[in-house]
């Protein structure tokens, strides 16, 4: 099957009900925002060995990729309703069985989501299999949230548990040791994250300031401490987590560090003034999403992690770095 073949019969049938994708025959798509609204636009590139295991399901790194990039929409709050994929195939991915499994996982997504493909690109690599997605959203009535909005003595806020994925990695690497119940959750989180699409789009005109937690939460808090010129105060024992992974902190009590750094969580991490403490929770309850409110917002300096006894405690590394 040649590349106008594939396209034909796994990925053409993404983009039905979108008419700006034109059947993904043109090298281009149109896309008409409604009158007086924003497109947010934001990318993401995931490499087969880095952000999911070699012999992963195709469907879940399928869902893995788009779901990275809905995240990157929910924390700004937006809508999402179309992307384009760039498909890099390596020597294991290129069989028919591969992609139609590939492309199923997509279309699921799909439709949970209210998603369109609208076109990109498909090559193949000597390499590891690269999946780079593009994603488009619209904004609501009360705009998009960024990472600059933070105000001294706001809360912070953080969606879901922390911590599940990056211990997956740990468990897979033989540093940790987890049955094989807690593996499983753990290995879930990792390869299919949950964005909270939903929970996002209640946050612009309630929350200062937001962003998703891809390269772990002192990281991600840092990029808002420093784009909104202020400090943070978070206490570790107000750090939501799972019942595997709270099992493996008490096992392992070094692994907070890697909590707290490591990333792959995909949930949001979010400010907001102290008053709107109803508003969040009712947002979090009416979308079924968790939220905790873990610290709170101060004058200056970098963010700092005191533990139950308001005592400081510093880590090694402060998040992931991609070079």
């Amino acid at each position: 099957m040649d590349e106008f073949d594939l396209i034909a019969t796994y990925f053409a049938p993404l983009a039905e009900g979108y008419p700006g994708a034109h059947g993904l025959a043109d090298d281009t798509a149109l896309i008409t925002p409604p009158n007086g609204r924003t497109v947010i636009v934001s990318a993401d590139t995931l490499v087969a060995g880095v952000h999911f295991f070699d012999g992963a399901a195709p469907e879940q790194i399928a869902q893995k990729a788009l779901r990275v990039n809905l995240s990157d929409m929910a924390a700004a709050g937006a809508t999402p309703f179309a992307y384009t994929l760039a498909l890099s195939l390596g020597k294991a991915n290129r069989d028919e069985d591969w992609i139609a499994s590939f492309a199923r996982g997509l279309k699921a997504d799909q439709k949970e989501f209210g998603i369109h493909l609208i076109g990109g690109d498909t090559t193949s690599t000597p390499g590891p299999l690269s999946i780079s997605l593009t994603i488009f959203g619209e904004a609501g009535e009360n705009g998009v949230l960024g990472r600059r909005g933070g105000q001294a003595g706001d809360a912070i806020w953080v969606s879901g548990t922390i911590g599940d994925a990056t211990l997956a990695l740990l468990t897979a690497g033989g540093k940790v040791d987890a049955d094989e119940q807690d593996q499983d959750y753990l290995n879930g989180r990792l390869i299919n994250p949950t964005p909270r699409v939903q929970f996002g789009k209640d946050l612009p005109g309630v929350a200062t300031a937001a962003i998703d937690i891809s390269d772990g939460l002192a990281a991600d808090l840092g990029h808002i401490c420093r784009q909104s010129g202020l400090g943070a105060e978070v206490m570790l024992d107000r750090i939501p987590l799972s019942p595997s992974a709270a099992k493996l902190t008490d096992q392992y009590p070094e692994v907070l560090e890697t909590i707290v750094t490591g990333g792959d969580d995909y949930e949001l991490l979010f400010t907001a003034p102290v008053e709107k403490e109803t508003v969040v929770m009712t947002a979090g309850k009416s979308t079924a999403t968790a939220v905790t409110k873990i610290g709170v917002m101060v004058g200056s300096g970098p963010p700092k992690f005191l533990d139950a006894h308001g005592e400081l405690v510093k880590f090694e590394q402060t998040g992931f770095r991609h070079l």
